[in-house]
């Protein structure tokens, strides 16, 4: 077995100690381990340049497993490196979507037993990377008011039955109330599919499935295939807008006849001011932004196939 560097978060709680403890553990009866926690760019820098040919283990999150894609993909060090996760968080979409296993035991069982697969990743214009789902409008509201009901019900429940995962559909009701439509032109691939005559609510460009601890925005959406599932919800008037809600909350809205549903490798939207929600980070306001597949961009250690 290759030896392997475990990247974890040095401010990650107690129970998420624990839970790595287990991991390491299992592990370290195969392989030769090393872990290093860090707190910083600065520091999960000088971590990856002593990385070497080593396999990257990132311990946490959707955000740990971002930080340390976005650090090797500004590093010019991706392409080749094979990744595997050891999910810590409590969204833990990437992990969802590709079925990595939330137990930590079987996590671990599946770094030192899994394949490694090349998988895609989603790169703007300004060279910022998306491991998972990038989605403006609406949704980054959702996420907005979603990432507090999601801590708050976080501690309700064990693993799967875990209530946090209730976040985002909590997030998209309450951003449905008043949400504004927003009047975008959006192309795929070059092609114009929305003007500014047609107001939109939102737009999801998954690599991922999931977001908000495993809302399925972008159903269909695999990391793997080579493509991008861009989702276009028209649902604007007050009772589309709850309705398109509920719909998302069972993982239905993009078989809706206001919801476009389509694939490609590009995606631009532009015109009004609108926030954007990147694995789960949110930025902004922006008037103009591109998104492009960049294929096979890097190994992951995924279940065997």
């Amino acid at each position: 077995m290759d030896p392997l560097l475990v990247i974890t978060n040095s401010e990650a709680g107690t129970a998420d100690q624990v839970r790595l403890d287990v991991a390491l553990a299992i592990l370290r009866e195969s392989a030769s381990v090393e872990v290093a926690a860090t707190r910083n760019p600065g520091e999960l820098d000088g971590v990856l340049h002593r990385a070497g040919s080593r396999r990257i283990v990132v311990a946490g999150g959707d955000g740990s497993l971002h930080a340390v894609v976005a650090a090797l993909h500004r590093r010019h060090e991706l392409t080749g490196k094979t990744l595997a996760l050891l999910p810590l968080g409590t969204g833990n979409d990437f992990a969802r979507g590709t079925g990595i296993p939330l137990e930590i035991e079987d996590a671990a069982r599946l770094v030192l037993d899994g394949e490694p697969r090349p998988v895609d990743l989603i790169v703007d214009e300004t060279g910022e990377i998306v491991v998972n789902n990038v989605h403006v409008g609406a949704g980054a509201q959702a996420s907005r008011k979603g990432h507090k009901w999601k801590h708050r019900l976080g501690s309700v429940g064990v693993g799967k039955l875990n209530l946090g995962k209730l976040g985002y559909p909590i997030g998209a009701l309450l951003a449905a109330v008043n949400p504004p439509s927003h009047r975008w032109r959006i192309e795929l691939d070059g092609r114009v599919v929305m003007d500014v005559d047609q107001p939109v609510l939102m737009v999801a460009v998954g690599n991922g499935a999931s977001v908000g601890g495993g809302t399925e925005l972008n159903p269909e959406a695999d990391p793997e295939s080579g493509q991008l599932d861009v989702m276009i919800a028209l649902a604007v008037s007050p009772t589309a807008k709850v309705g398109y809600a509920l719909h998302l909350a069972r993982g239905e809205h993009h078989e809706r006849n206001d919801v476009l549903y389509l694939r490609g490798r590009e995606v631009s939207v532009s015109g009004e001011e609108f926030w954007v929600s990147a694995d789960g980070e949110i930025y902004g306001p922006e008037r103009s932004r591109t998104w492009r597949l960049e294929a096979a961009a890097y190994d992951m250690v995924l279940p065997r196939s």
